[in-house]
């Protein structure tokens, strides 16, 4: 039988070659490994894209031997993968793992990981590259990378040796100087890769492509063209059973210090001299320094109140199991920002996010200014609103183009109708999730879309004094009812006639 013509669209799609690897996940039973992390390298293995000599170790507490650490993450990859399991693909993906374990502040555990490690070189006939995915409680990032310094595990004659570490990266600007004077007192900034999973996702990483590649957005791409941007992160969903994490951290912690500022830096950007990971993210700081903390009139925040969604009746915040009765965290956020710069000046950026919102969308909305004469006022004709762009990272990865069109028919009338990209349709094939995007990344040594230590630092200098005022004056919040497009005190953000974009 003939074999099938290759597919154009898929050009390009291809992965690149990584050398051979071992990867330890800390915190291998935990819920992101469960539910992220092992999906991820099963897909990355399904896909071929894994180095011909991969292994893997997980590091947790619990005393398990190797085959029921298989079993565990094989369950986990069946459960969470984005695809059907194929048993002969996740069979030779967990034939050889390993688990280690022992608490992570215990020095006996880590000679037991080095002869691990020791003994994958030995079969391969080879020096591995090491990573270390931190997939643990933010408290042990600094206990597990100066272990690993003390072990002599940051370094490897003949292979390269990489940590990975998870958000949050400190809790406050102190927190986050903190640890990135441990973290680079033991590794070199490019063996850190500190993971923001936004930046994995297609649309994000398109948004660099549509304004770069494209000689139509880029002439537009400034304070003389565009009106407004409005940043959203809306979740339908309550905080589940998070609130020990969640009512600790807030809306603002949770999302916008770090998710939805890596948005912004991106959308701002200057074009980079190429797009090597220390040319873009130099660019991106720049965006963050050009960025003053918000005053408290461009601050908002609420909670929600029990309420209906999609047909439930679910409680208000405090009503939610582990969450305290006098909680004031905020379960939404909205904050006005000025990027003072030459491109941005004057042009104002919203920035929301929320829990149990009316439904669940991450967008970046680009809203050009007007057309200068309104000529197009005839009777049924909705009139000539401006055009927006608008990237949609979650629930369905696309970019959307609203342009005004002419109604068919005698009379000149026109509305709003949209021009659509959508991942699916036009590559034929799914979007892969943003971990594996940025294991792989890791794996190679591609720092791009990885926060680097200044611009975390940045991040948490335009939040920090918000986080400290709404410290300082607990409360109470104004309340939302759940399943609603959040509080009306987030209207007195926006200016002149701009409008918040429908949730």
């Amino acid at each position: 039988m003939a074999e099938p013509p290759p597919n154009p669209l898929t050009v390009g799609l291809e992965r690149l070659p990584v050398h051979p690897t071992s990867l330890v996940i800390f915190g291998g039973t935990g819920d992101l490994a469960r539910r992220k992390l092992l999906p991820a390298l099963y897909n990355l293995g399904a896909d071929g894209a894994l180095p011909e000599r991969f292994s893997l170790v997980g590091v947790s507490r619990s005393a398990l031997p190797d085959e029921e650490f298989r079993a565990q993450a094989k369950a986990a990859v069946q459960e969470f993968s984005r695809r059907p399991a194929d048993p002969a693909v996740l069979d030779a993906l967990l034939a050889d793992a390993r688990y280690i374990s022992g608490s992570f502040d215990d020095d006996a555990m880590y000679p037991r990981l080095c002869a691990a490690l020791d003994g994958f070189d030995e079969t391969a006939g080879q020096k591995l590259n090491r990573a270390f995915y931190l997939s643990t409680a933010p408290e042990f990032f600094p206990v597990i990378v100066e272990a690993l310094g003390r072990h002599g595990l940051t370094g490897s004659d003949g292979a390269a040796v990489r940590v990975v570490i998870e958000k949050p990266f400190g809790t406050t600007l102190a927190e986050a100087r903190e640890l990135n004077r441990t973290v680079l007192g033991v590794l070199d900034e490019s063996q850190v890769f500190r993971i923001d999973h936004y930046l994995g996702k297609e649309t994000v990483q398109n948004m660099l492509a549509f304004r770069f590649a494209n000689g139509m957005f880029e002439p537009l791409w400034n304070r003389n063209y565009i009106a407004n941007v409005q940043i959203t992160a809306a979740e339908d969903i309550g905080i589940g059973s998070r609130a020990g994490y969640y009512d600790n951290a807030g809306a603002l912690r949770d999302l916008m210090q770090n998710h939805m500022m890596q948005l912004l830096s991106l959308l701002c950007m200057e074009p980079p001299v190429d797009f090597s990971a220390d040319e873009v993210r130099s660019e991106k700081v720049k965006v963050l320094h050009a960025i003053a903390p918000p005053p408290p009139e461009r601050t908002v925040r609420a909670q929600y109140a029990a309420g209906n969604v999609a047909g439930t009746e679910v409680p208000g915040y405090t009503g939610e199991d582990g969450v305290r009765d006098d909680s004031h965290t905020e379960t939404f956020a909205a904050i006005r920002l000025d990027v003072e710069n030459w491109r941005w000046a004057g042009v104002p950026f919203y920035l929301r996010t929320g829990k149990r919102l009316a439904r669940k969308v991450t967008e970046i909305a680009v809203t050009l200014r007007p057309v200068p004469h309104q000529a197009f006022n005839q009777e049924g004709s909705v009139g000539v609103r401006p055009n927006q762009l608008i990237f949609t990272v979650q629930p369905n990865e696309g970019v959307t183009l609203k342009l005004g069109a002419k109604i068919p028919g005698t009379r000149m009338r026109v509305r709003d109708v949209n021009m659509e990209f959508l991942y699916g349709t036009t590559f034929l094939s799914q979007s892969p999730e943003a971990y594996e995007k940025l294991i792989m990344d890791a794996m190679r040594g591609d720092a791009t879309l990885f926060t680097r230590n200044d611009e975390a630092e940045a991040q948490w200098r335009i939040m920090d004094p918000v986080v400290a005022r709404w410290k300082h004056e607990p409360g109470p919040l104004p309340q939302y009812e759940a399943g609603s497009p959040g509080p009306p005190e987030a209207d007195a953000l926006l200016g002149g006639e701009d409008e918040w974009r429908a949730i």
